[in-house]
């Protein structure tokens, strides 16, 4: 069984093996975090950048990447915070649109399919999810019904996301997850 543990702590400070990163099939990145993981991670950023070019990357998708760890120079000193890989899962066509639970679900399972080798050959045992890309902010979306009733108004995070997150992740073994969440969410 896998552990679920929700924190306010910087992702990018992590200690975890494997961090997931939601993103989108444009290529532009407009989330602060995501930003600065362009330039932490820049191998990541090319490999990502250059599928949503290719027209390789679908929404509802999972790229994973295997992180070239540095051996000399500057970088070296940040080695062990550095994650082993990067989990690319693409939850949405366009930065501004709010992730969709079909695609939110399909990314999911197409991630949880690519840990479990990785889970049982590579050794992970902690990954860390950054959330706050996937929560959009909007006044309309408290209304269950009218949530339901329309595709396009963005998910919520106690009714929606987490749950999906519970759900999807929780029968990994072995495994603590850290979802790093905005510092507006209590819990």
């Amino acid at each position: 069984m896998a552990t679920l543990q929700l924190t306010h702590a910087p992702i990018l400070t992590s200690s975890a093996q494997l961090l997931i990163l939601p993103v989108n099939t444009a290529g532009v990145l407009l989330d602060p975090v995501l930003t600065k993981s362009k330039t932490l991670f820049p191998d990541n950023y090319q490999h990502y950048y250059r599928a949503c070019r290719d027209g390789s990357l679908n929404v509802g998708s999972c790229l994973l990447h295997k992180c070239i760890l540095e051996q000399a120079g500057l970088g070296i000193s940040s080695n062990g915070n550095q994650p082993n890989y990067i989990a690319n899962l693409v939850i949405s066509d366009h930065p501004y649109h709010p992730a969709r639970m079909r695609w939110l679900i399909a990314a999911l399972t197409e991630f949880q399919q690519q840990l479990i080798p990785l889970i049982r050959y590579q050794g992970i045992r902690r990954i860390a999810i950054l959330a706050r890309p996937l929560i959009h902010n909007n006044a309309r979306n408290n209304d269950p019904e009218t949530r339901s009733s329309m595709n396009s108004l963005p998910l919520d995070w106690d009714t929606d996301i987490l749950p999906l997150l519970i759900e999807k992740l929780q029968d990994l073994p072995n495994l603590r997850i850290d979802v790093h969440v905005p510092r507006n969410i209590e819990f």
